[in-house]
């Protein structure tokens, strides 16, 4: 019984110390100006990139365990002070979807809750040629 009493805190701090050394690792965004809130995981399998000698769109995925309703206020902010507009809002039972233009560039938001995760997905293109 004592035994028990002293391994139980020492494999707690024992976690606690490799959660807290594990290095973080930076949230995969295609383009610079689209911020990903810390909290997501990309998910490869689920995303999808396509670039040519003029056009770069990219449906990228993220899951993690997010309120939706912070998320999407924290997606807002953040685009809108890296220089998007907002172009529209969209709720239903079955999650959120923002509409954001830059420029030569469009970005659909889209945010759901699933059985265990928040997913976000953006969608985006961006014209790599200046307009003519």
């Amino acid at each position: 019984m004592k035994i028990a009493k002293l391994v139980a805190p020492v494999l707690a701090v024992v976690l606690l110390a490799a959660c807290a050394s594990a290095p973080s690792r930076a949230v995969r965004s295609e383009f610079e100006d689209i911020p990903v809130p810390k909290g997501l995981d990309y998910q490869t399998s689920k995303s999808t990139i396509i670039e040519s000698p003029t056009v770069k769109a990219a449906r990228l995925v993220y899951r993690g365990r997010l309120e939706v309703t912070s998320l999407t206020v924290a997606m807002r902010t953040t685009l809108e002070a890296n220089g998007w507009r907002h172009v529209s809002s969209t709720s239903t039972t079955h999650g959120t979807t923002q509409v954001y233009e830059k420029a030569a560039s469009s970005l659909e938001v889209r945010l759901w809750e699933g059985l265990w995760y928040t997913y976000v997905e953006l969608t985006a293109s961006r014209s790599l040629q200046p307009p003519k």
